[in-house]
C-alpha cells in the first residue's frame, strides 16, 4: 500500500513538472494562437489519416499520381496520348466482331418486319463470325450444346415468357422454382438445415453478393474500413466488388502450384479483415486453393469465408461419384467456410443467365438483402442486386437440373474429366510447354520458357481455335466442356499443338503479332490506367454502330492536333 502511495506521488510530481514546463513554452503565445494552431493539428492529423488509410493503397495510389503528372508534360504528354489511340485503333483493327461494319439497323423501322423476315434476319445475325463452337474449338463459352436441352429451353421459355419473380404472388410457380434450385445445389454442396441463399444473373452477381453481406456485417461488427483478403488468381469479379463497395481488396500471392499461400494469407489478417476467399478452382490456371488450410485460420480468427466455384461447382460436387475423388473437401462439410458460389450456367448446363449464391447460415444471407422501408411506393426489398428478374431463366435452370438428374451430371463429369486427364497427361510428354499449376478439374494453362507463348495461340487461332490469354505469367489456358468430349476432338487439338510447336522451334525467338502482341506490350506497361482507358475503348467498341473504329474518331481530337 506505502508503494502505491509513493507510486502516485511520484506520478502527480512528474505531471505537475510537465504542466509548468508546457505552461512556462506557452506563457508567450496569445491563447487565440493556442486554439487555431490546435484546430490546424487536428485537420492535419485527420487529413494525414485519411489520405493513409483508404481502400486503395498508398503505394498505389503515388503510383497513379506520378504517372497523372507525366501525362501532363506538354511533350510526353502528347507523345503518350498518340500513343494510346495507335494502339487502340490496332486493336479496333483486329476485333473480330468489328468487321461486320455495314447495315446496321440505328433507328425503328417505320414499318415491322414480317415473321418470315425477322428469322431469316435472326439467322443471319446468329450465322456472323468464323469461330464455330459446335467443333469443339473454343474454350469455355458454350457447356452443353445439347439439341434436347435447346428444345427444352424453347418449351420452358414459351410457357414463362412473362414471369417475373418480383411478383411471387403472381407467379408463384417461379418463386417455387427459385427455392427448389437453391436448395437442390445447398443439397449438393453438403449445406446443413440452415443452409440457404438465393439466384443470381451469373458469377460475378454472387461474388458480389457475398461481399456485400460481408462488408455489411463487417460494418455491424464496428469495422469501418473493411477489407478481403484475396487470391491473385481470385476473380476479377472481387476487384469489382471491392470498387462498387468500397472494400479494400488486398491480393494475396500464390505459391508455385498456383495455389494462395496460406501463410502470406495468415500474415495479411488484421483487424479490419470482414472475408477470406478461396477458389474451388480457380478461372486462369484450374487449381483448387488449400481450403481446408484456409478455413482452420477462418475459424481461429473468427472471419467469414468464401469459396468461388462459379466455374467448377457442378463438376466437383459429381467428381467422387464419376471416379475422380479430389484431394481435399471443398463445401460446406469443411467448417469454416461461410459462403460458396456456383454457376447453373456453366456446368449446370443451364441458359445464361443463372447462378446460386449458397450461405452456411441464414444470418449471413440477412446481410445480402436490400430494403427500403420508406419508399412511396411501399417497402421495397429484393434479395439480390436487379428487382424485376427473367422467371424464364430461372424455369429454364430448374428444367435443366431436374431433366438431367444426378445420373446425368455424373456421366457428363466423367467424359469431361477424362478428357481432361487425357489431354494432360499427353501434353507432359511434349517438349517446351509447361502446364502451369495443378488442372484437378477442367482447365488447363501453358506456358514456355523457350519462347512466347503467345505465339502459339496465334497459330492455333489460324487453324480456328479458341484459347484464353492469361498473364502475370504469361500464358493460354483452355477450359473443357461438353463439346470437347466429342470424338475426336481431344486428338485435334493435341495434333494442332504438336504441328504449331513444330513450326514456332524454328524460330523460337520471333515475335508475336497481332492482338497477342498489344497483350504482352500491355503487361509491360507500367501505368495501368493505359491499359484501362485501351479496355475502356475495346469497352466502346461493343456498341459502335459507326462504320469506322472509334479510336479513328479519337485520332483527329489528339492533344497533337490543336
Amino acid at each position: 500500500m506505502e508503494a502505491l502511495t509513493l507510486y502516485h506521488q511520484i506520478f502527480l510530481q512528474y505531471l505537475n513538472q510537465t504542466r509548468n514546463v508546457v505552461n512556462e513554452k506557452c506563457s508567450r503565445v496569445e491563447p487565440w494562437q493556442l486554439i487555431a494552431s490546435t484546430i490546424a493539428a487536428t485537420l492535419l492529423i485527420v487529413k494525414m489519416y485519411t489520405f493513409l488509410f483508404q481502400p486503395e493503397s498508398l503505394t498505389s495510389r503515388l503510383k497513379k499520381w506520378f504517372f497523372r503528372i507525366i501525362r501532363k508534360l506538354p511533350i510526353i504528354g502528347q507523345i503518350i496520348q498518340q500513343q494510346i489511340y495507335k494502339a487502340m485503333d490496332d486493336m479496333s483493327s483486329q476485333l473480330s466482331f468489328l468487321q461486320y461494319k455495314k447495315n446496321y439497323i440505328t433507328s425503328l423501322p417505320a414499318k415491322g418486319l414480317s415473321q418470315p423476315e425477322l428469322l431469316k434476319k435472326l439467322k443471319e445475325y446468329s450465322t456472323l463470325g468464323n469461330v464455330q463452337w459446335e467443333d469443339g474449338k473454343v474454350s469455355g463459352a458454350v457447356y452443353s450444346g445439347e439439341e434436347k436441352l435447346v428444345n427444352l429451353f424453347v418449351k420452358v421459355y414459351e410457357e414463362f415468357a412473362w414471369s417475373n419473380p418480383l411478383h411471387p404472388d403472381v407467379f408463384p410457380g417461379v418463386r417455387k422454382m427459385e427455392a427448389e434450385v437453391v436448395r437442390m445445389a445447398c443439397t449438393l454442396f453438403h449445406g446443413g438445415p440452415n443452409s440457404c441463399g438465393t439466384m443470381t444473373s451469373g458469377g460475378t452477381e454472387s461474388i458480389l453478393m457475398a461481399c456485400k453481406a460481408y462488408r455489411d456485417l463487417a460494418y455491424e461488427k464496428g469495422i469501418k474500413y473493411p477489407e478481403m483478403l484475396v487470391p491473385e488468381s481470385a476473380h476479377a469479379a472481387f476487384d469489382k466488388a471491392a470498387h462498387y463497395f468500397r472494400i479494400k481488396i488486398v491480393h494475396i500471392p500464390l505459391t508455385e502450384s498456383m495455389q494462395v499461400d496460406v501463410k502470406a494469407m495468415k500474415k495479411a489478417i488484421s483487424k479490419n479483415t470482414a472475408m477470406m476467399v478461396c477458389s474451388a478452382p480457380q478461372f486462369p490456371h484450374g487449381s483448387i486453393d488449400p481450403i481446408e488450410e484456409v478455413a482452420e485460420l477462418a475459424l481461429k480468427y473468427d472471419i467469414p469465408f468464401h469459396v468461388d466455384a462459379c466455374l467448377g461447382g457442378f463438376l466437383i460436387v459429381f467428381m467422387e461419384k464419376a471416379g475422380f475423388p479430389l484431394e481435399q473437401a471443398f463445401d460446406f462439410r469443411v467448417k469454416g467456410v461461410t459462403s460458396i458460389s456456383a454457376d447453373t450456367h456453366k456446368y449446370g448446363y443451364a441458359p445464361k443467365g443463372s447462378s446460386v449464391i449458397m450461405y452456411s447460415d441464414v444470418k449471413y444471407r440477412h446481410h445480402q438483402f436490400f430494403v427500403a422501408p420508406d419508399w412511396q411506393g411501399g417497402v421495397y426489398a429484393s434479395p439480390t442486386i436487379a428487382g424485376s428478374r427473367p422467371g424464364c431463366l430461372i424455369a429454364s435452370c430448374w428444367a435443366t437440373m431436374v431433366y438431367l438428374g444426378e445420373e446425368g451430371y455424373v456421366e457428363a463429369t466423367r467424359k469431361i474429366i477424362s478428357t481432361t486427364r487425357f489431354i494432360v497427361s499427353e501434353l507432359r510428354k511434349i517438349d517446351h510447354i509447361v502446364i502451369m499449376g495443378k488442372p484437378e478439374v477442367s482447365v488447363i494453362a501453358l506456358k514456355s520458357d523457350t519462347f512466347d507463348i503467345y505465339r502459339l495461340s496465334n497459330l492455333l487461332i489460324s487453324r480456328g481455335w479458341n484459347f484464353n490469354i492469361l498473364q502475370f505469367p504469361r500464358g493460354i489456358h483452355f477450359c473443357l466442356t461438353l463439346v470437347h468430349t466429342k470424338p475426336g476432338v481431344a486428338e485435334l487439338l493435341l495434333k494442332d499443338i504438336r504441328e504449331c510447336l513444330s513450326e514456332i522451334m524454328k524460330n523460337p525467338n520471333e515475335k508475336t503479332t497481332g492482338m497477342a502482341a498489344i497483350y504482352g506490350m500491355a503487361q509491360a506497361i507500367p501505368d495501368r490506367n493505359l491499359i484501362s482507358e485501351i479496355a475502356g475503348s475495346y469497352l466502346d467498341n461493343l456498341y459502335n454502330t459507326d462504320p469506322h473504329p472509334l479510336a479513328e474518331a479519337h485520332m483527329n481530337d489528339s492533344p497533337g492536333s490543336h
